[in-house]
């Protein structure tokens, strides 16, 4: 079956609006934006599970992370739709490990186009996600697995490295 990850990454950014917006909780939101396709796929409501829990679960500490890159901006002056597409995307990058981190960036940069609520919306997304997943990198906090990841890619680039050394200069 086809897995529906942009849609469900939409669903979940209009779930998460609508808690803004409305006095609900986020089950409820997200429960009735779900298309019988994605109800019917047992892949894509195992991502929609996974990534809605991770996002409650965790938003405090991905709001931290956004507060330390929006310099001079309160939490309440960034566009909502913003905000909420920053939080998903790190969510992905920092507690799904299968998700390579520029696919999460370049998810949330192209939904930030289809839902623009500014004309910058998609250029302020993609600066403040770069900068905050720099800095998760630099403080090792990123952790992914397998082809494209960065634990591969990196393993990957010291063995190249280590193959131009000559072991008996080194001792």
């Amino acid at each position: 079956m086809k897995t529906y990850r942009r849609q469900i990454r939409e669903k979940i950014l209009q779930a998460l609006y609508t808690i803004e917006i409305r006095d609900t909780d986020i089950d409820s939101a997200a429960g009735w934006l779900l298309t019988e396709e994605i109800l019917a796929d047992p892949n894509a409501m195992k991502f929609f599970n996974m990534l809605l829990k991770n996002i409650k679960e965790h938003m405090e500490e991905i709001d931290r992370y956004i507060v330390k890159h929006t310099f001079n901006w309160d939490m309440s002056r960034i566009a909502i739709i913003d905000k909420n597409i920053i939080r998903m995307a790190l969510t992905e990058i920092l507690y799904c490990e299968d998700i390579p981190p520029k696919v999460s960036i370049n998810e949330a940069i192209e939904i930030a186009k289809k839902f623009n609520s500014t004309d910058k919306s998609s250029k302020f997304v993609n600066g403040i996600l770069d900068a905050i997943f720099n800095d998760l990198k630099n403080e090792g906090k990123v952790h992914k697995n397998g082809r494209g990841l960065i634990d591969q890619s990196v393993t990957k680039l010291q063995k190249v490295e280590g193959e131009g050394e000559n072991p008996e200069s080194a001792s």
